[in-house]
């Protein structure tokens, strides 16, 4: 037997896992001063025996072993020193060892034929033949099988080396890239020059942050003569009829191709680097495009981390200062009261209930408002700004959140900060309530006076007197200089951890490369991923291949809008099985065709459907064949951003009548639910009088199905007249209502 077992001493099995596993890092060591938290990222794979197995261990010692006896031995083995100072010398972190232990102990108690090295080892030292510290290989081995990431630490941590993010794209650093930085404040001229070399190039390629800007870009250019294409997540247009692809291109930063030349890139609003949701895309088109000249257009503060990121490149860095170009005046008094509103003045708020009640108190005074925030369609947006710069049009007063700071030409004379504090998400994904930062209220202050519309001077205020020293206090400073870029990983990087960890899931690989990731903190810092993970554990359950699945969480999904989480489901459980997701299935999850809303809850709904096929329309463009509808998706996303458009034209009426009005709409509700309503609805209510009045109204009967509604519900009543019985107590699911009232719906 012991031969059989070749036992090592404690102090022989120390030397030899120190040669064996030298290049093993403890994980207590590889985590740069993060937070321990192995044992929630790293979930045991279950190790379940054979039934089939042939307990050859109990051949070999001549019988079975006492469970009792046994469990002392691993409990004496567990509680070792020495035994959890081999643990983290094998990268077996105390988080670790209290699952591996547990994991151990049950798998001998419970399995009924154990390998048979481990069964003869085990028998020995219940004989007094043996010492508890030879059990550790055995112990070791069955770590390394409930915890595969032991073997590979090593390969783990190089994939997630994000220190030279530069190398990622050779084909950019085989060019010599000229960088040029058109720097300056809102409203100085600087993306102006930048686009004029853009309009004059062979090739070019504009990344903007919005889908607004690069459409303007898209207009601009072609309107000049100079053909250029569209490319954003959800829409592709060409300049040319045929579908030829132009030279130029207008294009959302994330979109930006790094595998296409171009003569000229343009790369907007570059202080966004520091986003920590989205700064990883214009660290991408940054480091990787790949155009002779690329021109960044931002914030003065951006400067030195521009500098510091060329140096790795080997890249010079030319840069073009630029001055405001029309004066901005704080003013001296705060606005107190809506009373004091004027012409020209845009109140920015910080909440939808904020622009909601000050939307109304100002057409309560009989002026017109035009109402812009970042849920609406981006036609709509356009239009509320039409409206709003229009001089022969009665509206003369915008009420907004800060999604003017970039993306619409506004004539503003005077911004008022209705508050100061907004609400913001850091690095971790917490929410947070804190006053605006230097760089966002420069920003939003720099829209009043816009060079080349109706005024000449911008002003800038706020409602409450007591913010007005703090306003000012805030736009006397500099931003705060970028000191980090964002980074992201990619999916050949997830891809290739699913291949060493093929049993964890796509949110857990996400957590374990964050955790073992390695960045350049000088420089670098690693983007939030909490939307990815939200999106990767709701469709957890739904059988996906890795890379499509990495696809659908990348969608671009506010997570706050339940339908919206609901469709997204949806859509991964019809691609799953295979199936198209098809206009007429899209039209009955969405309530097509859509009514004009009657509440605001009406039209935060409508916004929530309008964001349902923008992410149809996204998926359509990476998976053609199962989201096949692009066209007549389109023509209905447009027909509803003109309802939502009427919406927001009589926002004050919806809220009049969401004070005493029944919606019209059940937003955020599952299809099966709503059928569960109205079959009950039915069922319960007689199709007479008032009630029938608002069906008509709202369109859910028409006459002729009235008619027919009242044939059916006489014929009903008389059967049941003759049987004595009602059919739907025999069925108490309702589904025979439901099969009998479907037409109707």
């Amino acid at each position: 037997m012991i031969k059989f077992c070749q036992r090592l001493s404690l102090r022989s099995l120390t030397r030899f896992q120190g040669r064996s596993t030298r290049a093993v890092v403890p994980l207590w060591i590889s985590s740069r001063g993060k937070k321990d938290d192995s044992g929630r990222l790293f979930t045991p794979v279950p190790i379940r025996p054979s039934p089939d197995d042939i307990n050859v261990g109990a051949e070999l010692t001549g019988g079975t072993l006492d469970k009792a006896e046994m469990l002392k031995v691993i409990l004496k083995f567990s509680n070792r020193k020495e035994i959890k100072f081999l643990c983290l010398e094998n990268g077996i972190d105390s988080n670790l060892q209290q699952q591996a232990f547990t994991s151990f102990r049950k798998y001998c108690l419970e399995t009924d034929a154990l390998p048979a090295d481990l069964h003869v080892v085990l028998s020995d030292i219940l004989q007094g033949a043996g010492h508890v510290d030879d059990i550790f290989p055995y112990f070791l081995r069955h770590v390394k099988q409930i915890f595969p990431h032991l073997e590979c630490m090593d390969d783990l941590k190089k994939i997630s080396d994000l220190r030279q993010p530069a190398n990622w794209y050779p084909s950019a650093r085989a060019i010599n890239r000229r960088i040029i930085f058109h720097s300056g404040p809102t409203n100085s001229g600087k993306t102006y020059h930048a686009m004029e070399r853009f309009m004059s190039a062979k090739s070019g390629v504009y990344c903007g942050p919005l889908k607004l800007l690069a459409s303007e870009v898209y207009n601009k250019s072609n309107q000049r003569g100079t053909p250029c294409d569209l490319v954003t997540g959800e829409e592709r247009k060409f300049a040319d009829p045929n579908g030829n692809a132009s030279k130029h291109v207008a294009c959302t930063v994330e979109m930006t191709s790094i595998t296409t030349p171009y003569e000229v890139a343009v790369i907007d609003e570059i202080q966004l680097l520091k986003d920590v949701g989205r700064g990883w895309a214009w660290t991408r088109a940054l480091l990787g495009l790949m155009a002779e000249e690329i021109h960044v257009c931002g914030e003065p503060g951006t400067l030195d981390l521009l500098q510091k990121i060329c140096d790795t490149t080997n890249e010079e860095l030319e840069v073009r200062n630029y001055k405001r170009l029309t004066a901005l005046h704080i003013e001296d008094q705060a606005l107190q009261t809506l009373d004091n509103v004027r012409p020209g003045d845009c109140i920015v708020c910080f909440s939808k209930n904020d622009i909601y009640s000050v939307s109304r108190e100002i057409e309560a005074r009989g002026r017109e408002v035009a109402v812009i925030y970042g849920g609406l369609p981006p036609g709509t947006k356009l239009a509320q700004a039409a409206k709003f710069n229009d001089p022969e049009n009665s509206c003369k007063v915008l009420v907004a959140t800060d999604a003017i700071g970039m993306g619409l030409n506004l004539s503003i004379r005077r911004v008022i900060f209705y508050s100061i504090i907004k609400p913001s998400v850091n690095q971790k994904g917490e929410k947070e309530m804190d006053t605006i930062s230097v760089s966002q209220a420069l920003q939003i202050a720099g829209r009043a006076g816009r060079y080349g519309m109706k005024w000449d001077e911008g002003y800038v205020t706020t409602y409450k007197p007591e913010d007005l020293p703090t306003l000012k206090n805030i736009l006397g400073q500099t931003p705060d200089p970028l000191t980090q870029a964002g980074l992201h990983p990619t999916a050949d990087m997830i891809e290739l951890y699913a291949y060493h960890l093929p049993n964890a899931t796509l949110s857990n690989l996400m957590e374990i490369f964050v955790s073992l990731s390695t960045v350049d903190d000088s420089l670098y810092f690693m983007c939030n991923t909490e939307d990815f993970k939200f999106l990767a554990e709701t469709i957890q359950h739904v059988p996906l291949p890795l890379r499509a699945r990495y696809i659908f969480c990348c969608a671009p999904i506010n997570r706050q809008m339940p339908f919206v989480c609901s469709m997204f489901l949806k859509y991964a459980r019809r691609y799953s099985k295979n199936e198209p997701v098809t206009f007429d299935w899209l039209c009955n999850q969405c309530g097509w065709p859509f009514q004009l809303p009657r509440t605001i809850i009406d039209l935060v709904h409508l916004e929530a459907v309008f964001d349902v096929l923008d992410l149809y329309l996204w998926l359509s463009y990476r998976f053609p064949d199962l989201f096949p509808d692009e066209k007549l998706v389109r023509d209905i996303q447009k027909e509803l951003d003109d309802i939502i458009q009427q919406g927001v034209f009589q926002i004050t009426k919806l809220l009049k009548n969401s004070e005493t009005a029944v919606s019209t709409n059940t937003p955020d509700e599952d299809s099966f639910v709503m059928r569960q309503k109205k079959s009950k609805y039915y069922r319960e209510n007689a199709p007479r009088g008032k009630l029938t009045e608002r069906l008509l109204a709202q369109g859910l009967l028409t006459p002729a199905m009235l008619q027919e509604l009242k044939a059916e519900w006489d014929q009903q009543t008389k059967t049941r007249g003759n049987s004595g019985s009602d059919d739907d107590d025999d069925d108490p699911s309702g589904k025979k209502s439901r099969r009998k009232t479907r037409k109707f719906k």
